[in-house]
């Protein structure tokens, strides 16, 4: 039996989206980072961009954490790994703190994990008080480090928002709004990475930023307990899976691809926007990503939109996941009206909205096994497919998004999380 693991950690939280949670996770990765410390983050939460950005910051991988999506289980496990090899272990809440179910604030409480509120003081005096109290007290038994005010003006206003805390709440420091430091936006979230040019200038400003005015000392530690550790079965032994991953797919989980790695596969990636073939290979994975902003580069690429259809018709697997579907689909129309034929394995069309169209944890029941997953996208999808299965929100949301098949391909808006169930992930791919 394996022994407990000590690792100081902090889970980084706040009272909505929006007020700066992974600016500021990413700011104290890169500070104890360049410090000479090991750090490794988690992002609580389905999420593909914050973890982008969050890898770049700490130097290692980012992998999720959810009671739900993830599990209990396995939660535990990537926090026991973590800790024997880490000097600090971050974890970025998703949405507000207490937001959801399962919430950060439950994650943080089921492993003992403090909470650091992050609170975005732009136009805010004494209220900052008021609300880091509401934090800090609103479930008593929640483990709480303290506050840092995010996007403050003045050294004076900081010391308005200090001078707010009341029952001996501990004040972190402040970062200032400065726009070196804040991280650009899309639609779907932060821009990913790979597009920043100027992401480590971002880094390292934030990073320096904290050490001026924050307090930068290692949390306490946390212990965690040790898992039951389950090696994977050799379920995919020689299975070859092509993964496209580019500027237009590039949504896929760490602990997805590690899963099909220790079951045996071999991954070969491509890009569907600059190869003009596919690599030789079992079985086709199509992630998620941005496939709107280069749909007429990928329908200007006719010969791999060939070479997909040809693995189709050549009854080989294939797995496409929200934006992946998209690049099925007959064409894809974006904000602006453009339209652009694409492979069109599935008859139908999507046109993209301005507005958010769904978002919601997902349970699908395949002939394969139940998989677990989300859904989040801003596009509309007009088929006459049936489809073969329905997701279902645990949270009693609206998302029940459809699941298509033909023959060995399956389609649908939800982003799978391939460890939920790794004997219906390998049916999937399997030849």
């Amino acid at each position: 039996m394996s022994e407990p693991r000590h690792c100081p950690a902090v889970l980084i939280a706040a009272p909505a989206s929006g007020q700066g949670k992974t600016t500021v996770t990413a700011a104290l990765a890169r500070l104890h980072r360049n410090q000479g410390r090991k750090v490794r983050v988690f992002k609580c939460g389905p999420d593909f961009l914050d973890p982008m950005i969050l890898e770049r910051a700490s130097g290692a991988p980012v992998y999720q954490l959810d009671l739900w999506m993830v599990g209990a289980d396995e939660s535990r496990r990537l926090l026991w790994q973590a800790a024997g090899e880490a000097d600090l272990i971050l974890i970025e809440g998703v949405m507000g703190l207490f937001d959801g179910t399962p919430s950060s604030a439950d994650l943080a409480r089921y492993f003992g994990v403090p909470v650091l509120g992050v609170i975005d003081g732009t136009a805010m005096a004494q209220t900052f008080g008021a609300l880091a109290l509401g934090l800090a007290r609103y479930q008593p038994d929640l483990p709480f480090a303290g506050v840092l005010a995010n996007r403050v003006g003045t050294v004076r206003h900081a010391q308005l928002l200090e001078g707010s805390l009341t029952e001996g709440l501990r004040w972190y420091g402040a970062l200032s709004r400065e726009t070196g430091i804040e991280l650009p936006s899309r639609h779907l979230g932060l821009v990913q990475a790979s597009e920043l040019n100027d992401l480590d200038v971002r880094l390292d400003a934030a990073a320096a930023a904290l050490a001026s005015t924050c307090e930068v000392e290692l949390p306490p530690a946390v212990t965690f307990a040790a898992p039951d550790l389950v090696p994977a079965e050799p379920l995919l032994e020689g299975v070859t899976i092509a993964v496209a991953h580019d500027e237009a797919f590039a949504f896929t989980y760490g602990a997805s691809l590690d899963l099909l790695r220790a079951m045996g596969a071999e991954l070969v990636f491509f890009s569907p926007i600059r190869d003009s073939v596919l690599p030789a290979a079992d079985s086709l994975y199509l992630p998620g990503g941005y496939p709107e902003l280069h749909h007429l580069a990928l329908s200007q690429n006719t010969s791999m939109l060939n070479a997909i259809r040809q693995h189709h018709q050549a009854g080989k697997p294939l797995l496409a996941e929200c934006g992946g579907m998209l690049y099925l689909l007959d064409a894809l129309t974006d904000v602006d009206g453009q339209r652009a034929e694409l492979v069109g394995l599935l008859a139908g069309e999507a046109v993209m909205q301005k507005r958010l169209a769904a978002l919601a944890l997902q349970t699908v029941a395949l002939p394969e096994g139940e998989l677990r997953g989300h859904t989040y996208h801003h596009s509309l999808t007009s088929t006459e497919l049936q489809p073969i299965a329905r997701g279902i929100s645990p949270n009693g949301g609206r998302g029940a998004e459809a699941v298509y098949r033909d023959g060995r391909m399956t389609a649908s808006y939800v982003h799978f999380y391939f460890p939920s169930n790794p004997q219906a992930v390998a049916a999937l791919f399997k030849p």
